[in-house]
């Protein structure tokens, strides 16, 4: 008898302690999940639509910047002419300080609303993240015979470089600064290592060779949320028009947009 009410003293004080170890498990348990939700969450903001809010913001400042550089210019039908006007060879401008904005680039594959700044340096805090698209410094200016080499993200901060794997051969890139409009004919894609610097030689991969021609260069992290590797886009300057022409018919209603 003794025992039998010992043992029931003992249950009844065992038992709201394991009612209290299963509650508190419980709590730690709402907390992870709580943890889990919101992580989830800012994961969807940094990398989907963040990249939304930025990417629509470098649209409105390269729209901006191109307006400011096309007011006071005449208007312009914008017919395509049957034979496409001589201007001469490509007007080339010296290379500006670090960050500062000297070009915008448009490439319809991307969108009709695409029209992001080119910024002098590829510094990750001064001009990739905050700016968009970087020029590396050493390679050509727009038009000129060599290397125009750039780079961007293709995720995070206005990823502007998001869909470079997309382009096909044929697709046109184009590059505005204060001088003009620059029509580059898409190549092809290449995937190198990290090391290969070498694809912003003047001639991309072949060091020494004298460049003869006027090659754009665009290079980002690949594979996707990795730097394993570089994805590497190459176009040839197809044309040029001075900034008194108007823009490329293709881009005239993105450069036409309100910034």
């Amino acid at each position: 008898m003794t025992e039998e009410r010992s043992r029931r003293k003992t249950g009844a004080r065992t038992a709201p302690a394991r009612v209290s170890a299963i509650g508190v498990i419980g709590v730690i348990g709402e907390l992870f999940i709580t943890a889990g939700v919101l992580v989830f969450l800012f994961l969807g903001w940094q990398l989907w639509l963040n990249d939304l809010v930025v990417g629509a913001d470098q649209n409105r400042v390269g729209v901006a910047l191109a307006r400011n550089w096309d007011a006071g210019t005449p208007t312009h039908a914008h017919v395509t002419p049957a034979v496409a006007p001589d201007y001469g060879p490509p007007a080339v401008a010296e290379p500006p300080k670090n960050a500062v904005k000297f070009a915008v680039m448009y490439v319809p594959r991307f969108g009709s609303d695409y029209a992001r700044s080119i910024s002098e340096g590829v510094g990750t805090t001064d001009v990739l993240d905050k700016n968009g698209i970087g020029h590396y410094p050493g390679t050509q200016m727009p038009g000129a015979v060599g290397n125009f080499a750039v780079a961007a993200h293709r995720t995070t901060h206005g990823a502007p470089f998001k869909q470079l794997a997309t382009l096909t051969v044929g697709d046109k890139i184009y590059v505005q600064t204060q001088d003009g409009y620059y029509t580059y004919d898409f190549r092809g894609l290449e995937y190198v290592r990290p090391t290969a610097v070498d694809v912003l030689d003047p001639v991309p991969r072949a060091p020494g060779a004298t460049p003869t021609e006027r090659v754009l260069t665009m290079t980002s992290c690949n594979p996707m949320f990795s730097a394993a590797e570089r994805i590497i886009a190459y176009s040839v300057l197809e044309s040029w028009q001075p900034t008194s022409a108007g823009p490329p018919p293709a881009i005239l209603a993105t450069v036409s947009a309100k910034g």
